[in-house]
């Protein structure tokens, strides 16, 4: 609930912003209609004012639908495209239709140019509206030269009050993209998290359930294959998989509930105990404390290494060893028959590997051809 309502509250901001934006954007097209309109009121010319009046509606039109689209990104791309194309259009239409009108007593297209260069910044990247801007402000030169209107007061307009116009109306869409892309960044934190947990879910899944079904279809094997010529050992070996089916289903509810403790020393027993009942002889030394956090790590780990001899080796002995070298705690498995490298790639080793990283720690695995070794060291405060 907490998550929806901070998203909820974001949204709303992130609204609230760009109608802000929206109404501040609105207020330049105003502008753009209300200073050449001066000059369209000084002309006398009948004809020049119906086309000064057309000149000033399209390029108001357009800029409108240049600047909507500037903070629109669900628009289609095709659509923002071709509102630009027609502010385009209707910026150099007006230089036809907008400069001649009210010679010599209004800068009339020198307002229509820095409306111009007030939009550039929310539609253009930096360098083309830079390029453009510096276009307008000849154009603006020009024109007032051709018409009988002062030069150095048309580039104060174009340039000096367009730079304004620029600066005031890029703001409130500044801050409104800032808005966006901080809801954007907290999605796209909250959707990694998520990941992030998916993936630690299913390691655990993996680690915990990956090692109890492969016995159990271990187990199962052996039954089939025993219960013609001893029925005893078939009945010890189905209750032993009853046993393993319920442990598995025990350490399913403890890992969705998230609050699985490990006691390592039982845990490298019990897989003492399950080599030995293959027929693999195995010696087991602890001679090592082992915090909760640490044999949490751990233990997956013994897990799928034994798992890989079960699977993968025609080993007739393994040694388990948990030990404290120096300033780290170390797990040994070797075995003396692992076939063609084991499940080195294994998902279980590769998510072993990344739960150790995540504590300072580090799995190495070395094969001689004689002797298969498994080493998980994790570095502990001396």
């Amino acid at each position: 609930m907490s998550g929806s309502a901070d998203a909820q509250r974001g949204a709303l901001r992130l609204r609230r912003a760009r109608v802000l934006a929206l109404t501040w954007l609105a207020s330049a097209v105003f502008s753009s209609v209300l200073m050449p309109g001066i000059g369209v009121l000084r002309e006398g010319r009948p004809d020049w004012i119906a086309w000064g009046t057309l000149g000033i509606a399209v390029f108001a039109v357009a800029q409108a639908g240049a600047l909507y689209g500037a903070v629109t990104p669900d628009r289609a791309g095709t659509t923002v495209r071709g509102w630009k194309i027609a502010f385009g259009f209707a910026s150099v239409a007006s230089l036809a239709l907008v400069a001649p009108v009210a010679p010599g007593a209004w800068s009339t297209w020198s307002w229509i140019g820095a409306s111009i260069v007030g939009t550039l910044p929310l539609i253009l990247t930096p360098a083309r509206a830079l390029a453009t801007g510096i276009v307008v402000l000849l154009s603006g030169a020009i024109v007032a030269a051709m018409f009988g209107n002062s030069v150095p007061q048309s580039i104060v307009i174009v340039g000096g009050i367009g730079i304004g116009l620029a600066a005031v109306n890029w703001s409130p869409v500044w801050l409104w993209r800032l808005i966006g892309d901080a809801q954007a960044g907290r999605a796209a934190s909250a959707s990694l998290a998520v990941t992030e947990e998916r993936l630690r879910f299913a390691r655990d899944v993996h680690d915990l359930l990956g090692h109890s079904l492969a016995l159990i279809a271990l187990k199962a094997e052996l039954v089939s294959r025993v219960v013609a010529g001893n029925p005893q050992q078939a009945a010890a070996e189905a209750s032993e998989i009853r046993r393993l089916a319920a442990t598995a289903l025990d350490e399913m509810r403890t890992a969705v509930s998230g609050s699985r403790q490990v006691d390592i020393v039982q845990e490298l027993e019990s897989l003492r105990d399950v080599l030995e009942a293959s027929g693999i002889r195995c010696s087991l030394t602890t001679s090592a404390q082992v915090e909760p956090r640490l044999a949490a790590v751990l233990a997956p780990v013994a897990r799928e290494a034994v798992t890989n001899v079960l699977r993968h080796s025609r080993a007739s002995w393994c040694t388990i060893s948990l030990s404290r070298d120096e300033d780290s705690v170390v797990l040994t498995v070797t075995n003396n028959g692992i076939v063609g490298g084991g499940d080195s790639a294994s998902g279980g080793l590769q998510g072993a590997r990344e739960r150790l990283r995540e504590i300072d720690g580090d799995l190495q695995i070395a094969d001689d051809g004689r002797e298969f070794v498994l080493r998980a060291a994790i570095a502990v405060p001396a």
